[in-house]
């Protein structure tokens, strides 16, 4: 079931808040990272969505590129396993020559599965940690020099509600989501200093292609999450863009080391 990340606004490239950045999104096949992908194009940035180097999440990303250029915007989409030191290597020189080197780098990439912790082996621990938290460091080292060489950059991550209050059935993912906040926090000690800014968004529970196939009761979903949360409705990736974008923009430059959540309400924390 297809689901639109954003509604249209403004023209893609017509200036903004992004004018003149390069960001690299990954997993901006679908869901919230094409959401992003396309809200940092409307604010001027061109953009690169990394995808699986699968065939359909490489359609699926060539799609979204092709509706950023027919906007006015400047896209393209790289496939690349985030997990993969070479692949990272790779993207990284691919997308410097062109559109630019990565200003802006979100780290939205993430694997996922429902699986009782007691049925959790070596590998598929291995493999959600894999994606989730190495890639999230290989690809912060990757596009360090070029920061680092411009004073300036900003690291957006993204973690999971989950991450703090909890989910039965998906004891790895919900460590590594954990660590995402634990690895955003000691990064940006790390680069705050370079004029480098790392913080992290904290989603809800967001109506994406993910969600619906992994509950496909939706009305169920629907119900307890109005339930749970302060605005009693269900998110969609287009009420996190706003948030991305800020975090993208100059308008942030004193805020690092932040983690942000756009739940709803569902977390007081």
């Amino acid at each position: 079931m297809p689901v639109s990340p954003e509604d249209g606004r403004a023209d893609a490239g017509s200036g903004g808040r992004l004018a003149g950045r390069v960001a690299l999104i990954t997993g901006a096949s679908r869901g919230i990272g094409a959401a992003v992908a396309q809200a940092f194009a409307r604010e001027g940035a061109a953009v690169a969505l990394n995808h699986l180097p699968h065939p359909e999440m490489r359609r699926l990303a060539e799609q979204v590129a092709k509706e950023i250029e027919a906007q006015g915007g400047d896209a393209m989409s790289i496939g690349a396993d985030i997990s993969d030191a070479g692949a990272v290597t790779a993207m990284m020189a691919a997308v410097r020559d062109t559109i630019g080197a990565p200003d802006v780098l979100v780290l939205n990439a993430a694997a996922t599965e429902r699986r009782s912790w007691t049925d959790i082996d070596a590998g598929s621990w291995d493999r959600i940690s894999a994606v989730n938290l190495r890639g999230a460091f290989l690809c912060a080292r990757a596009v360090h020099p070029s920061m680092h060489a411009q004073r300036f950059g900003r690291i957006i991550t993204v973690s999971s509600v989950m991450a703090q209050l909890g989910l039965p059935g998906a004891l790895h993912y919900v460590t590594s989501k954990a660590g995402v906040i634990g690895f955003t926090r000691a990064l940006a000690r790390e680069v705050g200093a370079e004029g480098i800014t790392v913080n992290c968004v904290v989603p809800g529970a967001i109506r994406t292609e993910v969600e619906v196939a992994d509950f496909p009761d939706q009305e169920t979903l629907r119900q307890r999450a109005a339930a749970r949360q302060s605005v009693p409705r269900r998110g969609v990736p287009a009420d996190l863009t706003g948030t991305f974008v800020y975090l993208a923009s100059t308008d942030s430059d004193f805020v690092t080391g932040q983690v942000i959540n756009v739940d709803g309400g569902w977390a007081h924390i």
